[in-house]
């Protein structure tokens, strides 16, 4: 995407809005993260403004985060109980707290945020590396779709209505599986543009980082209340563990 720095995906204008499109099931991702947890302490991968960890430590489990983006962790300070979560900042596929927990978990897609299959890799290394022996690391995903258009090239309408439109407008290249994504923001408010940049991957793509990082596949599902992953299912939700356990 011509004149798109990836580093500033998750700037200070981005944290700024970042909460005010929730995408709805926040409440159902902390109930399956907390019964995942159970006693033991947390790590999310990506902490961002704190939309899962806060609410997750609100229902009694301790979390850490790991996050790139100081303007994205600013925010989660300013909220009540943000000053909470205990932060390291810096790359998720490489940096560590120092500690091992329970769950370790990386959502909303924010895999696709490593833009190469070797930091994909590392970010399963580095889960690994933070997992108890009896610990469960979660990803969830959405499962990519090929476009149909020559070039690759499409555009998603993802709001519409009488004084809003909502455009993802993509470019994909297969060869990189990168997909350029601009959502531009059409409103009687004016006109934004929110581009962003991700390495897609289908789940056994993800199943053999797993197995390099010494991980397996425990169970994977296609929802957060615990539908079937199957072929109508559009993210998955997988649980791996260490493969000696």
């Amino acid at each position: 995407m011509k004149g798109f720095d990836p580093r500033t995906s998750f700037g200070y204008e981005t944290s700024r809005t970042y909460d005010a499109d929730a995408r709805g099931d926040e409440e159902e991702t902390v109930r399956f993260l907390a019964g995942l947890a159970g006693p033991r302490d947390a790590l999310e991968f990506a902490v961002g403004t704190g939309r899962i960890a806060l609410p997750l430590r609100a229902a009694g489990v301790r979390v850490d985060g790991i996050e790139q983006s100081q303007h994205m962790v600013d925010r989660m300070r300013e909220k009540p109980g943000g000053d909470r979560v205990e932060v390291t900042m810096g790359d998720m596929s490489r940096v560590t707290t120092g500690r091992t927990y329970g769950l370790v978990y990386l959502v909303f897609n924010t895999i696709g945020n490593l833009l190469t299959q070797d930091d994909q890799v590392r970010c399963f290394e580095n889960a690994a590396r933070h997992l108890a022996d009896d610990g469960v690391f979660v990803l969830e995903c959405r499962v990519p779709t090929a476009p149909a258009q020559p070039g690759h090239q499409f555009i998603d309408v993802e709001r519409l209505e009488a004084d809003r439109v909502g455009l993802g407008v993509c470019r994909y290249d297969p060869v990189t599986q990168i997909l350029d994504e601009n959502h531009v923001h059409l409103g009687v408010d004016g006109l934004a543009f929110s581009p962003i940049r991700l390495r897609l991957a289908y789940p056994p793509e993800f199943d053999l980082m797993a197995r390099i990082a010494g991980l397996r596949l425990r169970d994977r599902w296609g929802g957060w209340d615990g539908e079937p992953y199957d072929a109508t299912s559009w993210r998955h939700i997988s649980l791996y563990e260490k493969s000696d356990a």
